[in-house]
């Protein structure tokens, strides 16, 4: 009696589902579906100045994205948009904007003004120290 053996296609079949299962985990985050991560203390993004004012910058090492609605008065939020997952890209014409599917945030509060995103973008702390942006997830 022989040993069943796999087929080429059968090997194939089996390492393209756990690759597949290996990237859907990669793309997930264990931070929750809601963007924000566990504070760990203040992140220093660099000088306030960089954000211009009815502008912002992403910040996307740390996956964030400050804005300055008026001057002087800065904001900042989760970089990583609500629909699935794409970090923005930039803040244009008083809007962060994700290219990926063409979500449409507020500068002022991260609310979605076009979709297909769902939900605003997760708020988080920002304060300036010494001419440097301070921000705090969580």
């Amino acid at each position: 009696m022989t040993e069943p053996t796999a087929s080429r296609r059968t090997v194939l079949c089996c390492a393209a589902v756990a690759l597949a299962g290996v990237a859907a985990a990669g793309c997930s985050s264990s931070s929750g579906d809601d963007g924000k991560a566990a504070s760990s203390g203040p992140v220093d993004l660099g000088p306030a100045a960089d954000v211009p004012v009815g502008g912002g910058k992403v910040y996307r090492e740390q996956a964030v994205v400050v804005t300055q609605p008026a001057a002087g008065e800065y904001k900042a939020f989760s970089a990583k948009c609500t629909h699935a997952g794409c970090l923005v890209n930039g803040v244009v014409k008083e809007q962060i904007q994700c290219l990926c599917h063409g979500s449409r945030f507020g500068i002022s509060d991260g609310a979605v003004q076009d979709g297909p995103a769902p939900k605003p973008l997760p708020a988080y702390q920002v304060a300036v120290q010494n001419g440097n942006l301070q921000v705090t997830k969580g």
